[in-house]
């Protein structure tokens, strides 16, 4: 690896956290409300980990049994299309919707 390999990685690698997480944020708060963005970015993040954890794991099984980590990544690949197309599916259900407040002559009720 060269001089300006690692360095050039974590910008990389940084600026996709900060292109992702934001959005991610902003469409989830359309989807679950903004009452209930933190609990969910929170179980997000826990089922990332153990995702990424299986993986990782699944991975080192896989190599030790065929002896390549070609079925691996033939196995990523399958899972990252079901994501992408579980992906289009969000949120179709119904979107929380806003309480309307009504103005009236004595103020606003909600």
């Amino acid at each position: 690896m060269s001089f300006y390999g690692l360095p050039v990685f974590s910008v990389v690698y940084g600026l996709d956290w900060i292109a992702s997480a934001p959005p991610t944020v902003r469409l989830l708060t359309g989807v679950v409300g903004p009452e209930r963005i933190g609990i969910m970015v929170a179980w997000i993040t826990v089922i990332h980990q153990i995702g990424s954890a299986s993986a990782a794991y699944l991975a080192g099984v896989l190599r030790i049994a065929f002896g390549t980590y070609l079925e691996a990544f033939v196995l990523s690949g399958v899972l990252l299309i079901a994501a992408a197309l579980m992906v289009l599916f969000v949120g179709a259900g119904g979107r929380v919707q806003s309480p309307q407040v009504a103005a009236t002559s004595l103020g606003s009720i909600p």
